[in-house]
């Protein structure tokens, strides 16, 4: 007997899955374990930073420059759609500026910013991500654009 997955269950599975992306990658700064275990080593980042490599390998560069500059960086999952095997986050994520990043020196101040991702698992694993953040909020956060009047 073929056990089949309700469209319920499907939606809870791949938000789970994000969570524990969040949760055992990048609040855990987990590059060499739940990295390599969670993400394709074919993996696409449709929206890379700029100089990103691809996959698996540029996605720990870009994720080991944040933990760089911000080491005590936490993402929070606020909320999820589920479409087929794509499951839209909105998150914020928090940290310290206390290193290099992105070329700008460590600043000492906390930012806050948020995220929308769209992310595709395939078999339980990641491997399309999009990712839209709100850099001019954090670049005003470090004190390198001015504040909006």
């Amino acid at each position: 007997m073929t056990r089949t997955m309700t469209s319920s269950a499907v939606q809870q599975d791949l938000r789970a899955l994000l969570q524990r992306f969040i949760d055992d990658v990048i609040n855990a700064q987990d590059l060499d374990g739940a990295l390599v275990e969670m993400v394709a080593e074919n993996f696409v980042e449709l929206n890379p930073l700029p100089g990103q490599g691809p996959g698996r390998a540029g996605l720990a560069d870009v994720l080991g420059m944040m933990f760089a500059g911000f080491p005590d960086l936490r993402w929070t999952l606020h909320d999820t759609l589920v479409e087929g095997d794509r499951v839209m986050g909105f998150s914020t994520w928090t940290g310290t500026h206390e290193g290099e990043f992105m070329g700008i020196p460590a600043t000492g101040r906390t930012a806050t910013i948020q995220a929308w991702t769209i992310d595709r698992f395939r078999d339980g694993i990641f491997v399309e991500s999009r990712i839209i953040m709100d850099v001019a909020g954090l670049l005003g956060q470090l004190g390198v654009l001015p504040a909006p009047e």
